[in-house]
């Protein structure tokens, strides 16, 4: 086995320990498995030369599916309140898509930004049904039909981030490498091609739209259920642009890459903000213009970088 998969694996089994071996980090490797899923949606829509500033709205709309959930289903199944959160996740991707499809760059971003601050209002405003700014209490679902403890249910979302975080992953990078994730890829680098090979761009760009939602919906209903309360600030361009940041943290266009890059931006983050409270935006403001001038690929450059010289120098041994 190549040292390229197996610190990975090792990774991998170090992060299954966590709960077990540092309980302390359990909730905000949590937290940065769902940003992690959210930011592969961005990162899909990168692989096709597009940037959004405005997945958080996706993000915003699973959280808040699984809120009213709760609301009208008290006590309903964890199971059902995932599914229903994604289902309008999906739903209005596919809705938006068809309207911002047939954009690109700087408007298919713009567009973007404003469906997700449209939506923002709408939370602000409707405060008798959104609950305003306080947002929404998500109260703890059953899972399997059982009542849990906060620590046997936290354990519970934990082990779940981590099965969809690698779930989606996989499914996301087989399907980049895919027929229709190929055909995707195309609108970067040709998309007249795709015209005359008899495609419909905006088609094609629909249904990479619609993984990206499904995938930011997905952290978003997590994120949802660990913190227990959603707010507006879901929606609010911030949290886009953090996503956008994440990627580019983790590597332009890799599925690993976002996971990686929001579990150190989240590391980064609340340390920053615990010992150094007034200036923690700056410091990840420095981290990512180090990594953005020494190491363009982000953290999955640097991977792949020393993992091509220590294969260079093992042939050269040879």
């Amino acid at each position: 086995m190549s040292t390229r998969i197996i610190i990975p694996a090792i990774l991998l089994i170090l992060l299954a320990l966590v709960p077990f071996a540092a309980p302390t980090l359990q909730v905000l490797l949590t937290l940065a498995l769902a940003k992690g899923i959210a930011v592969m949606g961005v990162t899909v829509l990168l692989r096709s030369g597009q940037v959004s500033f405005g997945h958080a709205l996706f993000f915003a709309i699973a959280a808040y599916g699984g809120a009213f959930t709760l609301m009208l289903m008290p006590g309903a199944d964890l199971v059902i309140v995932l599914i229903l959160g994604l289902v309008a996740a999906v739903l209005s991707g596919l809705v938006v898509g068809l309207f911002v499809a047939r954009y690109r760059f700087i408007f298919f971003a713009m567009l973007n930004l404003a469906f997700s601050m449209i939506f923002w209002s709408i939370l602000e405003k409707f405060y008798h049904y959104t609950g305003g700014a306080d947002g929404m209490r998500l109260p703890r679902p059953t899972v399997l039909w059982m009542e849990l403890e906060r620590g046997a249910y936290e354990l519970v979302i934990f082990y779940l981030a981590l099965v969809l975080a690698l779930g989606l992953g996989w499914f996301s990078m087989r399907w980049l490498d895919s027929p229709v994730g190929q055909l995707f890829r195309t609108i970067k680098t040709n998309e007249t091609r795709l015209q005359y090979l008899g495609m419909s761009p905006q088609r094609v760009m629909l249904n990479g739209y619609v993984l990206s939602a499904l995938l930011c919906g997905t952290g978003g209903i997590l994120m949802g259920l660990v913190q227990g309360v959603v707010t507006p600030e879901y929606a609010y361009w911030v949290r886009s642009g953090e996503m956008v940041f994440i990627a580019v943290l983790g590597g332009a266009g890799s599925v690993p890459g976002a996971l990686v890059g929001a579990a150190i931006y989240e590391i980064v983050r609340t340390y920053a903000s615990a010992f150094a409270g007034d200036v923690w935006q700056m410091v990840l403001g420095v981290f990512l213009l180090i990594i953005i001038l020494f190491a363009p690929g982000g953290i999955a450059g640097i991977y792949n970088s020393a993992m091509d010289r220590i294969a260079g120098k093992k042939e050269e041994g040879e």
